[in-house]
């Protein structure tokens, strides 16, 4: 594994689990030091653990994305803890799964808080410590959802599709200070929430998998792999980007048989 990242901090929201954990395991692989934050406490111990017997440096802070003050200060006190702050993955994500006859205004800004009023805080935070070093790479993990329309997903798809659209600005604006912010679009991935969802309602679950092109989910290491590579040097000259991880799926034209 190649060290590319020795010397560097990196932040990942949401890394105790799936997509998270995946790329926190990764970047600590390739030498940074990476700090996650999530809500629940036991797979935050989990995670930690998992990446420190791969030999990797991590720190865990539990935290509610939603608390945009204390996400504010989380990466304020890790920029001065260890002097720098290089890369930043918004990860966290909520979600509320019904028709808009049934989906209550709280649902839907419990969506925005975590899904874009969170990456907006955090990357403002970000954006500050990194303007001063003249470089650091952001990666906003959007959805399919943003970009496709799904039933009874209004306010995940349209804070996702606002996350998108932020990521775009954010990039323009953090170019001449040498920052890049781009965004992974990830469709069906196989998490320990999918993996319940298709227990419960398993026709379901596998007429969703059968769609997508590829037949199959995506692997949480297989995100982390893109994610990654967006925050490394081989992406030195890509920002404002936003990459489809989700085997085809967004590029499929829909013909009903």
């Amino acid at each position: 594994m190649i060290q590319d990242f020795e010397g560097r901090v990196a932040i990942v929201t949401g890394g105790s689990d799936g997509i998270g954990l995946a790329t926190a395991a990764l970047i600590a692989r390739r030498g940074a030091q990476v700090v996650i934050c999530g809500r629940r406490l036991p797979l935050l111990d989990s995670a930690r653990t998992k990446i420190e017997a791969e030999g990797g440096r991590v720190e865990s802070v539990q935290l509610d994305v939603a608390d945009t003050g204390s996400l504010a200060t989380m990466i304020e006190d890790v920029a001065r803890n260890h002097g720098r702050l290089d890369m930043l993955v918004n990860n966290a994500m909520a979600t509320h799964y019904a028709p808009i006859s049934r989906l209550t205004l709280d649902h839907w800004r419990k969506d925005f808080a975590v899904n874009a009023d969170a990456a907006f805080v955090s990357t403002k935070a970000a954006m500050e410590v990194m303007a001063k070093a003249g470089k650091g790479s952001i990666v906003n993990i959007a959805s399919t959802c943003g970009i496709r329309a799904t039933v009874n997903m209004a306010s995940y798809s349209a804070s996702k599709a606002a996350l998108l659209h932020f990521t775009a600005v954010a990039a323009m604006e953090g170019a001449p200070m040498g920052i890049r912010v781009n965004a992974i679009i990830p469709g069906q991935v196989q998490t320990a929430g999918t993996e319940e969802f298709a227990a419960r309602a398993p026709e379901i679950a596998a007429r969703t998998t059968d769609a997508i092109p590829m037949r199959r989910g995506g692997l949480p290491e297989e995100l982390a792999q893109a994610i990654v590579f967006m925050l490394s040097d081989a992406a030195s000259y890509i920002t404002g980007a936003a990459l489809p991880v989700d085997g085809g799926k967004a590029a499929q034209l829909y013909m009903p048989e």
